[in-house]
């Protein structure tokens, strides 16, 4: 698919509920996630992500062993992290867990670097919030020099000085490392100066606003002396044969999902009049039929200038048959849309 947009899905390992069973269970999110994968594949989307969590709620932690087990079954699909919480982690250790990922997968292992929209993996590892900053800043820096995979000499407050260093193994062709970038003119600027790819999280309001951070990177692109570099961005999605019936079967999952994230963050109630608009035109939910889906795509993608855009299925509840139907809508209907879209 060379020189067309990339589409892709993510999955967090939404812990959801079945017809057959009672609740949730880690383990069979986990097998359903590896199916949803080898899915996508078939499907010839571009690319699976598995979000990292360590809540009740979302069954992956460590989202490259899912992705090996996705890699042993797949032949095409570019595999990744959607995010990886750097900020939590020892940078060494993701590098070499996906150059391991990178080389089983025949080169298709890729990271999304972030800090994650939870906390729970600072306590659980031993982390201060104080930190949050300048554990990011470092960790990535140190990763900007690991992917180069020369011997690394680094020195910072976050982890053991490396002086010289080779980390190993070494991969064949290098790795692809995205910033995620949640809505921040310093994260933007951030990623530029590391040069590194961009992935915009777009999770609210209208998505073109968003063009002021994909422009400021490229700006801050060109005055660092950089080479342009790819921007994309994640939505929230879901693809059923018409509008009506991707609604009906979304809304109870994601009013649950957004009314429990509510009552933790002190949010105001979420309503169908606010879902109603985020499906809309202008909203930040890709949500629909083919039809209507490809058009928000390729309305984001073209004013963005995107080169990827990854559509999270998952939500809550939704139950993995609608998010295998909405991946194969996504990969069969959804994507020769965007392409012949974006090509008039």
């Amino acid at each position: 698919m060379s020189g067309m947009l990339e589409l892709g899905v993510e999955t967090f390992g939404d812990v959801n509920v079945e017809a057959d069973t009672p609740g949730g269970n880690h383990a069979r999110v986990l097998r359903d996630v590896v199916e949803e994968g080898v899915l996508a594949d078939q499907a010839g989307l571009d690319f699976f992500g598995v979000g990292e969590h360590h809540r009740a709620d979302f069954a992956v932690s460590a989202p490259e062993v899912v992705l090996a087990a996705v890699a042993a079954r797949t032949e095409r699909i570019r595999l990744g992290s959607a995010v990886t919480v750097l900020s939590s982690d020892d940078p060494v250790r993701v590098y070499q867990r996906f150059a391991t990922l990178d080389g089983v997968s025949g080169g298709r292992a890729e990271m999304i670097l972030g800090r994650g929209s939870f906390i729970e993996s600072f306590p659980l590892f031993g982390l201060s919030l104080d930190d949050y900053e300048v554990l990011f800043e470092e960790k990535l820096a140190l990763m900007a020099k690991l992917l180069r995979e020369e011997p690394v000499t680094w020195d910072g407050r976050t982890r053991a000085r490396l002086s010289a260093q080779d980390v190993y193994p070494r991969t064949e062709g290098g790795l692809r490392a995205w910033v995620g970038v949640g809505g921040s003119p310093e994260s933007a600027v951030r990623a530029a100066r590391r040069d590194l790819p961009m992935m915009l999280a777009i999770i609210g309001g209208d998505p073109l606003a968003f063009k002021r951070f994909a422009d400021l990177y490229r700006n801050a692109l060109e005055e660092f002396g950089h080479a342009p570099r790819p921007v994309g961005a994640h939505l929230h999605g879901f693809v059923a044969d018409t509008d009506e019936q991707a609604k009906e079967l979304l809304w109870p999952h994601y009013f649950a999902e957004m009314s429990k994230l509510g009552r933790e963050r002190g949010w105001r109630g979420y309503g169908r009049g606010q879902f109603e608009a985020a499906a809309g035109p202008e909203g930040n939910l890709a949500v629909g039929s083919p039809e209507t889906v490809a058009r928000k795509i390729a309305r984001v993608a073209g004013r963005l200038g995107l080169s990827r855009v990854d559509l999270k299925l998952s939500s809550g509840t939704l139950p993995h048959a609608d998010i295998a139907r909405s991946i194969e809508l996504l990969g069969d209907r959804v994507a020769p849309l965007v392409h012949d879209m974006l090509a008039d």
